[in-house]
């Protein structure tokens, strides 16, 4: 039995029914590490001892009769910029290559409390500013479906974890698109909740007004799962929202005749991959025969969305960054004479090409003299991109998009452009504009056989109506891990 490749739904039957221990699966995972991850180099760091440690006083208390929660003893791998307890939180640059977590985020928080184990901390774009996980400090990640492509960014190596049964599922975080993008290209299902339903304490920031952390999986149920575990309000983060948190696996299986669905014409133009949209069509006509309608919708101002994002994310990210700047914690460089030398030796030998881009695009759209000219301007233009989601909303439930607009590339065929590197995220940065919900599913693979997505995107907080819909494509395209 190969323990690395079952869904958690499958795994916890089978730690209820005794037939599986909770050693025996981690044990199961490290050992596909060990095999694969020299390859892949989906992990920046691993815990065996601790994770093994875990398993057993999950055994010890399944054993004692205990009645567990749904992720007891289940194996995760969580991305590296989210805080984890005692182990190191790198974001994948050097600035921070050796500062050890005091802390746990809350959503680890909330997994400890659900008894699930961690068996490390994944790759990604060095402060999540990438699309293909090749700004890593630390090295690119590998695609599991052909290693001469990338995975994705900026979540690459939590998707790749799971795609290769690295980790039974995964954290990641999304600002731009960086959970569903990376998940689209790896084939596993990658889910970014809504702004403000997960709460953000412990996440490095990048973007505040955008980021969110969500599951990958390889299932719609066990992202539901997860879902249902580290949602809900917080008050260490005052843009967490106190809004109920459904019972998402329960909803599942309801169907979906009668949803009307959407089909933004600007999602569906030239240069997107036939590959993807033979995927996505074909989502469509199964949402059709199961007694959906689907009709045309616009968002008409969809292609300012990288433009707007590009700015204002940016932006953030600069004012976010300036706190790395070697006094406090991360990389000091020793040989400054004075403060700024202090300030400018460490950022610059601790920060990659990438963000430094970032920082320089960010602070100049904020300076005097272009404040109005660029960060104002993009927030209107951000504020019309929500009103045309809301628009749409009241004529349809749900919105379906591709992904991406192509399947994973090849590594370093785009990281010398930066704006053609942009543009993967040209589907998915919308959602994040307007802080809606978004979920990537698996719905094929092209001739090269390198999967693609289809996006569900829906109104704030309908994360139960949205892995309803995945759910029933899921099954209609033949269950976990088919496509």
């Amino acid at each position: 039995m190969n323990l690395e490749k079952l869904t958690i739904a499958e795994l916890g039957r089978l730690y209820r029914e005794r037939r599986v221990s909770a050693v025996e699966a981690v044990a199961a995972y490290f050992k596909a590490i060990r095999a694969k991850d020299g390859l892949l180099h989906a992990y920046l760091s691993v815990n065996e001892s601790a994770a093994l440690a875990q398993a057993e006083a999950v055994d010890r208390d399944r054993a004692a009769g205990a009645e567990l929660p749904p992720l007891a003893g289940i194996p995760l791998a969580i991305k590296d910029n989210i805080c984890l307890r005692g182990e190191r939180t790198t974001c994948a640059s050097r600035i921070l290559e050796n500062f050890v977590s005091p802390y746990d985020a809350t959503v680890i928080e909330r997994l400890r409390g659900q008894r699930a184990i961690f068996l490390g901390k994944t790759n990604l774009d060095e402060f999540a500013f990438g699309s293909s996980t090749e700004n890593s400090a630390f090295g690119v990640t590998r695609n599991p479906a052909n290693p001469e492509y990338v995975s994705g960014g900026s979540s690459g190596g939590s998707a790749a974890a799971v795609a290769a049964g690295l980790a039974a599922a995964a954290l990641g975080s999304d600002t731009g698109g960086s959970i569903r993008q990376p998940a689209s290209f790896c084939g596993v299902v990658g889910l970014k909740p809504t702004y403000g339903r997960v709460s953000r304490y412990g996440l490095v920031a990048f973007a505040s007004s955008f980021d969110q952390i969500g599951p990958l999986t390889r299932s719609v149920e066990d992202a539901a799962v997860i879902l249902g575990a580290i949602a809900g309000p917080d008050p260490l983060d005052s843009t967490s929202v106190e809004a109920p948190v459904a019972d998402y696996p329960a909803g599942l299986e309801a169907p979906v005749s009668g949803l009307r669905i959407g089909l933004p014409r600007e999602y569906f133009g030239a240069g997107l991959d036939p590959g993807v949209a033979e995927g996505v069509e074909r989502g469509v006509k199964i949402l059709e025969k199961l007694g959906a309608s689907v009709r045309e919708v616009s968002l008409p101002h969809t292609a300012s969305a990288i433009a707007v994002y590009y700015v204002l994310a940016p932006a953030e990210a600069s004012a976010n960054l300036a706190r790395f700047d070697g006094v406090r914690y991360g990389r000091r460089m020793p040989e400054g004479a004075t403060m700024r030398d202090l300030y400018e030796l460490s950022r610059d030998a601790g920060f990659g090409k990438e963000v430094k881009r970032r920082i320089i695009m960010g602070t100049f759209v904020l300076s005097s003299g272009y404040y109005d000219a660029y960060y104002l301007q993009a927030q209107k233009v951000r504020t019309l991109i929500r009103q045309d989601f809301e628009s749409a909303f009241k004529e349809v439930d749900l919105l379906v998009t591709p992904t991406a607009p192509g399947p994973a590339f090849r590594i370093g065929s785009k990281v010398t452009d930066p704006l053609t590197m942009y543009l993967s995220d040209v589907f998915t940065v919308s959602c994040n504009l307007a802080g809606l919900p978004g979920l990537n599913l698996p719905v094929g693979r092209t001739a090269g056989n390198l999967p693609v997505g289809l996006q569900l995107l829906g109104p704030v907080f309908s994360e139960e109506l949205v892995l309803r819909a995945a759910r029933a494509l899921e099954r209609e395209l033949g269950g976990p891990g088919a496509v």
